[in-house]
């Protein structure tokens, strides 16, 4: 089994390494340090599970899982995150993660999740439960004042002391569409100065305080 780390950690990701490394018939083919760097070694390397920390710099785990089943679907992702979240989880089922591994859990679980995602089958750990993921992959999830993916991603670089004018080049789009996507998320979170935009997404572990 081919396994690619991401976590901006050194010390995480040499231990990740070592222990799955351990294991019979594991290799851990690359290690990134930040989100566009696992696209990038995803792409080159084609692991059969990609393990990523959700606050990765550069592009979080979200939108790094987005990329990363676009270029090679047949990777699967594991979430390996402190926080625990169920508006993160069902982020990540619609950007195509099939894991969600607490950090706190990896002594218990994390083989046994690589596992479960090299079979192609879901493992998550923490509150949600079987129930949940069913309901939400046969409904979908929509809800007024939840933010896009996309909000979320502008919100966390703007959070990170981007101005929009940067933040625009680092997302590749226009500034005034980033100016929307700020709008929209400052509307929904009830959020009326960037100073209350940024206390929003450490409260919601957006990123670090």
């Amino acid at each position: 089994m081919r396994i690619l780390i991401a976590d901006d950690h050194d010390v995480v990701r040499s231990g990740l390494s070592t222990i799955l490394g351990g294991q019979p018939g594991w290799e851990v083919v690359a290690e990134a340090e930040d989100g566009r760097q696992a696209v990038q070694l995803a792409a080159e390397t084609k692991p059969d599970v990609a393990i990523l920390d959700y606050q990765l710099p550069s592009m979080n785990g979200v939108d790094a899982t987005r990329e990363i089943r676009a270029v090679q679907p047949q990777t699967e992702v594991l979430i390996f995150t402190m926080h625990e979240s169920e508006p993160l989880v069902r982020e990540l089922l619609e950007a195509g993660a099939r894991g969600y591994l607490l950090k706190s859990d990896a002594r218990r679980f994390l083989i046994a999740a690589v596992e479960s995602l090299a079979r192609h089958k879901p493992f998550f750990t923490g509150r949600v439960s079987e129930t949940l993921l069913n309901a939400y992959l046969a409904q979908g999830h929509t809800g007024d004042g939840v933010l896009t993916a996309r909000e979320r991603r502008v919100v966390q670089l703007i959070a990170e002391g981007h101005s929009n004018k940067e933040t625009a080049q680092i997302l590749g789009l226009n500034l005034k569409t980033v100016e929307s996507h700020r709008s929209s998320a400052m509307r929904k979170v009830n959020a009326n100065s960037t100073a209350t935009l940024v206390r929003y997404a450490i409260r919601n572990k957006l990123v670090e305080p």
